[in-house]
Formats: C-alpha cells, sequence, structure tokens
C-alpha cells in the first residue's frame, strides 16, 4: 500500500468518525461525564422545556369520595389513588437546596419532608413520596447526594426507594455509599443515579430562567423511578426476598413493616401561634426558615431566605400541616469536605407546630430500622394533622422563635 491510498483510507475512516458521532449527538443530545469513586459514568443533558411539571396519570371521577386514609401523612384519598399507591413502595428522594438550584421541583407533593443541614451551611432536604404522587407523574429537582444520617431517616420507611446522586463516600462514618452497600440497599431498593443513568435520570440544563452550574440540574421523575424500580429491580410495594447479612428477608409487602403515626380526626383551629422561625446556622439567612399560620386553610405557609418558599411545579408556596423541629445533636464538619453528622437515634426533645399551637414533644427512633416516632410530655403517641409533614433537623442549642 502507497503512501497515497493509506492516507486516503485514514481521512475517510475519521470523515466516518466524524459524521458518525454528529449523527449520534442530533438523536441523543448531549452528555456529561462525571467521576465517582474511580469509576466514569455519563449521563444525558435534556436541553429542552417540553418536559411538563405534572403529567396527569389517573382519571379521577369528582363524585368519588376521599375516604382512604395514606399511611405515612393520614389525608384522605380516592380508593383510586389508593388502587395505585399499593403497588408501589415509598420513594425518598435527596433534593438540594443551593440558591442557585432554586425553586426546587416536587416538595409541595410529598408526605413527609426531612431538613437539615448537609455541610457548609447548606440545608438539603428528603422527600418522602408515595400517596400524593399517585394522581400526576411529578418532577423532581434537583436531585443531589446521599448523606448517612438521611439514610438513617429513610430506613425508617421499610426499605423504600433510596433516590440521589452518587454520595459522601470518604473513608469513616459519613461514608453514606459505603452504608448503602453494608445495608444490603446496592442495586436492590438503592436508587443511584451512577447505576441507572439515562433516560430514568437526566440533567435539564432549561429547567430555570438562568445558567446554572452543571451539579444543580439533574432531575427524575416519580413514575420514571417507580417504573424502573419495578421494571429492572423488580422492586414494587412487594420487595423480591434476599439475605443481608445473617438476615433473610421474605416477599413481603413494605406496609407490613412500617407503623403508620396517629392522626387526629378533627382540626381544632383555635391556636394563637402564627409566625415561627429559624436559622440552621446563625448568620446564614439564605437557608433561614419562617413559616405563617393560614387558620382558614389550616396550613403553615414556609418561606425561605425571606421569600416564599414556591414549587417550580406549580408556582405555589408550599405549605405543610405539621411543621416539627427535631432537636439533636450536631456534630462536624468532620472531615476535609465538611460533613456533617447527626444522632438519629435514641430519644430527644421536638417542637410540634400543628392547628395554631406549639407542643412540646419527643421523638424516639430504637434502632435505624424503625421508623422516627412523637409523643407528648405524658408518653402517649401524638395525633398530628392529616397532610404534609415537614420535620427540620437541628442542634439542641439552636433557637426556635414563636
Amino acid at each position: 500500500m502507497n503512501k497515497k491510498t493509506a492516507a486516503i483510507i485514514v481521512g475517510l475512516y475519521f470523515l466516518s468518525s466524524l459524521v458518525s458521532y454528529a449523527a449520534f449527538s442530533y438523536l441523543v443530545g448531549p452528555t456529561t461525564t462525571a467521576l465517582l469513586g474511580g469509576v466514569q459514568e455519563t449521563e444525558m443533558i435534556v436541553d429542552s422545556d417540553e418536559e411538563t411539571a405534572l403529567g396527569a396519570l389517573l382519571e379521577i371521577d369528582p363524585s368519588e369520595p376521599k375516604d382512604q386514609a395514606c399511611p405515612l401523612n393520614g389525608k384522605f384519598f380516592t380508593q383510586t389513588e389508593r388502587a395505585a399507591w399499593e403497588q408501589k413502595r415509598p420513594l425518598a428522594v435527596m433534593i438540594e437546596n443551593h440558591p442557585d438550584a432554586r425553586p426546587q421541583s416536587g416538595l409541595s407533593h410529598a408526605d413527609i419532608v426531612f431538613e437539615a443541614l448537609a455541610e457548609g451551611g447548606v440545608t438539603r432536604f428528603m422527600g418522602i413520596f408515595y400517596c400524593d404522587a399517585q394522581r400526576y407523574d411529578i418532577t423532581l429537582a434537583p436531585i443531589r447526594s446521599a448523606r448517612s444520617y438521611f439514610i438513617d431517616w429513610a430506613s425508617g420507611f421499610n426499605f423504600p426507594l433510596y433516590v440521589h446522586v452518587g454520595g459522601a463516600n470518604i473513608p469513616g462514618p459519613a461514608d453514606a455509599l459505603g452504608q448503602l452497600g453494608d445495608y444490603g440497599w446496592n442495586l436492590q431498593n438503592d436508587m443511584n443515579q451512577f447505576s441507572i443513568g439515562y433516560p430514568t435520570f437526566y440533567r435539564n440544563s432549561n429547567r430555570l430562567d438562568k445558567d446554572v452550574a452543571t451539579e444543580h440540574t439533574m432531575e427524575s421523575t416519580t413514575e420514571k423511578l417507580w417504573t424502573y424500580a419495578a421494571e429492572e429491580r423488580e422492586w414494587t410495594n412487594i420487595a423480591p426476598a434476599r439475605r443481608i447479612g445473617r438476615i433473610t428477608y421474605k416477599d413481603e409487602d413494605w406496609k407490613d413493616g412500617y407503623t403508620s403515626w396517629s392522626f387526629q380526626d378533627e382540626n381544632p383551629t383555635d391556636g394563637d401561634v402564627t409566625e415561627i422561625d429559624y436559622e440552621f446556622w446563625d448568620g446564614f439567612a439564605n437557608w433561614g426558615v419562617a413559616w405563617s399560620y393560614d387558620a382558614e386553610t389550616d396550613m403553615y405557609k414556609r418561606t425561605m431566605a425571606g421569600e416564599p418558599h414556591v414549587d417550580l411545579n406549580t408556582d405555589k408556596q408550599i405549605s405543610a400541616a405539621n411543621v416539627i423541629i427535631l432537636f439533636t445533636t450536631e456534630k462536624g464538619p468532620i472531615d476535609e469536605l465538611k460533613h456533617m453528622l447527626y444522632t438519629t437515634t435514641g430519644t430527644g426533645k421536638a417542637l410540634v407546630f400543628k392547628n395554631g399551637e406549639a407542643i412540646s414533644a419527643r421523638w424516639s427512633k430504637k434502632t435505624r430500622e424503625d421508623e422516627l416516632t412523637f409523643t407528648d410530655n405524658k408518653g402517649d403517641d401524638l395525633e398530628l394533622a392529616r397532610g404534609l409533614t415537614w420535620i427540620s433537623v437541628l442542634d439542641t442549642n439552636t433557637a426556635v422563635n414563636y
């Protein structure tokens, strides 16, 4: 073969490669590559406004009674919605709270929200999605990484589908990814974006009317996650029988290992505690929270950083039926990445705001896998209002004004 022929062949090779790459890029869109634990993963970027924030799933007859209580938050739904949720198990979704990532998508449709500091004074959310996410396909964003204490609280929901993008993996007590492996969640109920990828997870660079860093753009939806879990992992309301360490878990409905909180049947609205505010760390006003009680709706409207905290899906201010302040021991930063730790088991003080009242209470969680419970000063189970319960986790020395 002479040099001229070789040059032609090489030229055709590069031309065909360029054409193939261009065609692939046109068909599937741009990607981004990330590194986690030494493994390179490629994610799809959705550069489009075509994703709907709320896609209807169930047709509900307006005359159908709402008489089916949600096991997570006590709110009443129709039998049609109950039939849908009973085929699934809860999603526990990590959602970030960096100012560049606001407003978040989906939090108003959670049944329960946990809120705690991740690092550097920046808080993070874990929304538990189950009953209130049946009628619509809820966009969830921006999804972020796992933290060990959120895994502890999620564990009380009997192997929920834990949704996150990677996580803390530095050796030590904050090693969230290592803990997921130790608990037997990996490639089972652990819904890590790095092991699942597109199209269940996708980066949407256009979700906000501003340019943000790539880490603030990860999205999924409730139905994409539930569908993947059912079709690829065989995890529905029934989980496959499995052995973790010395324990064999039988093929059983997730609710068989879950005890619901107590909920009140009547909503007294004669309380006079109408304003609540607190900061997780003094001087970090960007994550400061305030709640304003609306007696007409018997709900608490949430404000963050001095502005109404809205859900991008609905463009409405987030409201909760119960606002719970869980006081516990905060430790950290414990390493060079400024990871935090919290005491998640045992017992401690809590403040419960519902129906315009402020109630001194106690929280209890015997083991990692036990549900978090709340009791009054007599030791009786505290009856919560029916609806979204928002739990803010604060250090024992943090002031709450009301």
